[in-house]
């Protein structure tokens, strides 16, 4: 079994070579015919050396004396050699790197963008930290034979020619060659087999280490307040002592292997010696031919261990590539249509869903899945603000997905002015449509640069603009460099508050004609948080006011609403103004004053509620 599965290995191996020499068959060839030079010139070397000590330094000895044109000659040609070896050198490793690296950075790229493509439910069902090491580790380990690869072609053919050449001076040098050249290959091939199940392992504990590391760095705040510092150390301690003895592992097999490669070449050159001596005394050779086959031995050594590095990293690529493939293969993309909404004078958008059922895929593939939405039909009018409200995990993080389609329904329509949301393009979804989430995500850079995102037309005065709707251009001008300040990784020198006005005002560069607030504002003071609604309804600038679905819990926020969904269990139970609801609908009115009751008790003054600083550095949150 274990043959077989080296077998395999070796198999697939030599098939991602074969896909890469495809992709780059140009920088391959330039790289090869480096290497093909540098291994003609060695051989050349070799019978160039044999010819010096024979005809040149053996005469001169018994001479007593030197021929200065045959000695200048002489080294004209081992310079000569030597030039045309650096050429063949530097265009190997020229030409081997750069073929490695356009590789990597091809699939890096492809990666990336397959990740895009793919729905949330799929990255639910990864961990971002393999997903880290697709795109960097595995990608890398899928192309690392690629470096010593054009070496391994050129010392096949230079093993082909000395093998040739070998002939050419005594059958018996010959055979030395036939049985050293072999047992190499052979090696190199025993040394590959055992390698490829402590490679695997190897990478797939590297994206376990980096799995276990993302959580932890991404978790901090749970881990230091939970005292659980202790615990995960020790976690991510025992996956890496896994990692280590992996990698031990390995080493120990090079360890053995290693001087194995070096001394069979030496015990070729030994061999040779011996039967050259027993050949020269009988004649059949002359010393030239004895040097230029022995030095031709000492030689080879080195460029013979390239297949060696091939062979040996193949187990690693195909491991990388397994990996790697298994993203670009994944299934589950949206596609998107052809349709577009660009009117001539930008207006507030329609939405509107019709008897939209919804589930997400089960973690495994032979469960069965939970519906969450069912039969969910309703309609966001033009310019009008409709609140969803309902208890935890009654769907609406969902209806927001679909409505900015995130996700896309199992069956019924989502639809923007009248056309289904997945014939859009995905430019024309992003122009007219925005989400602000309910946790906000700022990135690691300046204020202007989180809002703008480099979108065309969004230039400092619609980023100024975008703030005073969101109810930020205060704290904002108030920052060190404005809109030059650095915010850190998720705007951890910001306020809860203040990064959710910051990704408010990012939907709103966009100028979207329809705007989904999931729970956005709920970090937001209450009276800041009207302000920015009632700013949204009729913005200050005069321009076109947006349609506005959003997910509320406080009553304040609900009462400024056009119209009230309330949703249970995946189910639209009631629609109708803040007012009507509360008094035809007991589920309701028992929701909203229990959000209210809730709301009143964390604004209470608490002894315990000063600001103050923590020992890990963080503190909590009061926006102001």
């Amino acid at each position: 079994m274990a043959s077989g599965t080296s077998r395999d290995v070796l198999g697939r191996g030599l098939r991602v070579l074969g896909r890469a020499i495809r992709e780059q068959p140009r920088i391959f060839a330039v790289a090869v015919a480096g290497s093909v030079l540098f291994g003609l010139m060695v051989i050349a070397s070799a019978y160039v050396v044999g010819g010096v000590v024979g005809k040149v330094v053996v005469p001169a000895i018994a001479r007593g004396s030197v021929a200065g044109g045959v000695l200048a000659l002489a080294a004209a040609a081992l310079f000569g050699i030597s030039v045309l070896r650096v050429v063949g050198i530097f265009g190997r490793r020229l030409g081997a790197g750069y073929m490695q690296y356009r590789l990597q950075a091809a699939y890096r790229r492809r990666v990336t963008r397959r990740y895009l493509d793919l729905p949330l439910a799929w990255h639910h069902r990864n961990a971002t930290g393999t997903l880290l090491s697709n795109a960097n580790s595995d990608v890398e380990a899928a192309w690392y034979p690629i470096a010593p690869l054009p070496f391994a072609v050129g010392t096949l053919v230079m093993l082909v020619g000395a093998v040739v050449s070998l002939f050419l001076t005594d059958w018996a040098l010959a055979l030395v060659g036939l049985a050293v050249f072999p047992a190499l290959f052979a090696l190199n091939v025993v040394y590959s087999r055992r390698m490829a199940p402590r490679q695997a392992r190897a990478q797939r504990l590297r994206a376990e280490v980096s799995g276990i590391a993302h959580e932890s760095f991404d978790g901090a705040l749970v881990v230091k307040t939970m005292g659980r510092e202790a615990q995960e150390t020790a976690r991510f301690a025992a996956r890496a002592g896994e990692l280590r003895d992996a990698l031990i592992s390995v080493g120990k097999l090079r360890g053995v292997f290693d001087p194995m490669l070096e001394t069979l070449p030496s015990l070729g050159t030994l061999a040779v010696l011996v039967v050259g001596a027993v050949r020269l005394r009988q004649g059949a050779i002359d010393v030239t031919e004895l040097v230029s086959v022995a030095f031709l031995f000492t030689v080879l050594a080195f460029p013979v261990r390239a297949i060696g590095w091939v062979l040996a990293e193949l187990p690693r690529s195909v491991a990388g590539w397994d990996r790697v493939r298994r993203v670009l293969n994944a299934t589950g993309e949206m596609p998107y249509g052809e349709a577009t909404l660009d009117p001539a004078t930008p207006t507030p958008a329609t939405l509107a869903f019709r008897d939209v059922h919804f589930g997400y895929e089960p973690a495994e593939a032979h469960l069965p899945g939970a519906e969450v939405l069912g039969a969910v039909s309703f309609t966001v009018p033009a310019g009008k603000t409709v609140a969803l409200v309902g208890p935890t995990g009654a769907g609406k993080s969902t209806i927001a997905s679909l409505a900015v389609r995130l996700v896309d329904p199992g069956t019924g329509t989502v639809t923007l002015d009248g056309v289904d949301v997945r014939d859009l393009t995905a430019a024309s979804l992003a122009a007219n449509v925005a989400l602000v989430a309910q946790v906000p995500f700022v990135f690691d850079d300046t204020v202007r640069a989180n809002i703008a995102l480099d979108r065309p037309g969004v230039g400092d005065e619609e980023v100024w603009a975008a703030l005073r709707l969101a109810e930020a251009d205060g704290f904002v001008a108030a920052l060190p460099d404005g809109l030059d300040t650095m915010v850190g990784e998720r705007g951890t020198s910001l306020s809860g508050g203040q990064r959710q006005r910051l990704t408010l005002a990012r939907a709103l560069a966009g100028r979207p004609r329809l705007l989904v607030l999931d729970d956005a504002t709920s970090a937001v003071d209450p009276r800041v948080e009207a302000a920015i609604l009632a700013g949204l309804r009729t913005p200050a600038d005069g321009g076109a006011p947006a349609s506005i679905l959003v997910v509320a819990y406080r009553r304040a926020t609900i009462a400024l609403a056009d119209e009230v969904i309330y949703v249970e269990h995946g189910r639209v139970l009631a629609r109708g103004t803040h007012a009507e609801l509360l008094a035809t609908v007991p589920g309701y009115a028992d929701l909203v004053t229990a959000y209210e009751q809730a709301e009143q008790e964390r604004e209470q003054p608490r002894p315990y509620d000063e600001v103050t600083p923590l020992t890990s550095g963080l503190e909590i949150e009061v926006d102001r």
